[in-house]
């Protein structure tokens, strides 16, 4: 079963569309998370993504990464257009994309499955460039790590507008372009007990291949 949350706020600048929300001091989306016997665990990662966004796939999982919790490493890369447009999840991995997805009104988009108890079992960030005149490397920034945050089991801290000075709300960067302290904590709240299995891939890289 596969769920997604989008990032909205260039819809906010397109249409004026007004989301109404508030701040929350722990923001969890629907308590989804990776399944796992030890802590931290390492989140294989499959890098869908062209040199445009390097930087902030690789600065956001390094950010993403100082979590006592959880960290990211790249198991594999595969960024050939059909990869990228495809964008498929990869089981027990988390696959991040760019491509021109259309003007449907979201800048990026996360997708996560679920398992038979409801625990994430895999992910997907994707990024559409069908907004590249948009794009800042501040907005790039925020976005990238959103959809990777939510792929750990976070949802928004605001969607009013508002700024916590994090990546995680609907504020315009700068300073909401990277994780803050808080969801790190969060992190660690929702993390903070071991299942009796694991959902993340814990053996061999696969190759990136789709299933």
């Amino acid at each position: 079963m596969l769920h997604s949350i989008r990032t909205m706020h260039l819809t906010l600048v397109l249409v004026g569309l007004v989301l109404a929300g508030a701040a929350h001091a722990e923001h969890s989306w629907n308590g989804y998370h990776w399944a796992r016997t030890t802590s931290p665990f390492t989140l294989k990662v499959v890098d869908s993504v062209t040199p445009a966004w390097d930087y902030q796939l690789t600065e956001a999982l390094s950010r993403w990464s100082q979590s006592t919790v959880l960290s990211t490493t790249v198991a594999s890369s595969d960024d050939s257009r059909k990869s990228r447009k495809q964008c498929r999840t990869v089981k027990g991995q988390m696959r991040v994309c760019n491509d021109t997805y259309g003007q449907n009104g979201w800048l990026g988009l996360a997708t996560i499955g679920l398992d038979a108890n409801g625990h994430i079992d895999r992910g997907s960030a994707q990024m559409n460039d069908s907004y590249d005149w948009y794009w800042t490397l501040e907005e790039k920034n925020h976005v990238m790590c959103q959809e990777i945050g939510h792929v750990f089991g976070l949802a928004h801290t605001s969607e009013d507008g508002s700024s916590q000075g994090t990546c995680m709300d609907y504020s315009p960067p700068p300073p909401s372009q990277w994780p803050n302290q808080h969801d790190l904590d969060e992190l660690a709240i929702i993390y903070s007990h071991l299942d009796s299995y694991d959902t993340y891939d814990t053996g061999a890289t696969s190759g990136g291949g789709g299933s």
